[in-house]
């Protein structure tokens, strides 16, 4: 298990609250959890499949790119994160790499899966730091803000243990 915020184990419960459209099931360690996902699509049409649980992604902090209307921002765009993807969303204002346990946020190591946010990613594209995709895991919302060309060109499959690439 990933440290977070210097010891072991999941973060208390903070932020949104888990929206209506997504029913709940009781679990260890958390409040709530997804009982499904299988209503909400990826980019391919496909059901969302689960982005990252260490860390543990998502704007719901459920692993998954889901979203809702209080996910202003569209943490749509399941991204497997580069040092050059971190560096350049410092260099534009959204430092992803500092710990915000305020947020639940553990700072991000190249080579995490995470949700992120559709316009900072079409940002990092079009300035040639675009980072990897996950399209399966890609909400089909991102493709309000992104051209599915974009993410095709950056798709990649990752392995359930990305240890195994060497």
């Amino acid at each position: 298990m990933r440290k977070l915020f210097g010891v072991e184990g999941t973060a208390p419960q903070i932020g949104p609250a888990r929206p209506a459209h997504r029913p709940a099931v009781a679990t260890a360690g958390r409040r709530w959890q997804a009982a499904s996902v299988t209503e909400e699509r990826n980019v391919l049409g496909e059901p969302l499949e689960p982005c990252g649980t260490d860390p543990m992604t998502g704007f719901f902090r459920d692993g998954c790119c889901s979203t809702g209307p209080e996910d202003v921002g569209s943490h749509t765009v399941c991204a497997v994160v580069t040092a050059a993807f971190l560096a350049h969303q410092q260099r534009v204002g959204n430092d992803l790499s500092t710990p915000r346990p305020e947020y639940r946020f553990p700072g991000l190591v190249p080579g995490d899966r995470w949700c992120v946010v559709a316009v900072r990613w079409l940002q990092a594209h079009r300035e040639g730091a675009a980072a990897p995709v996950v399209l399966a895991s890609t909400h089909r919302r991102a493709l309000e803000i992104i051209p599915i060309e974009a993410l095709r060109e950056h798709a990649v499959d990752v392995p359930a243990d990305p240890g195994s690439l060497g």
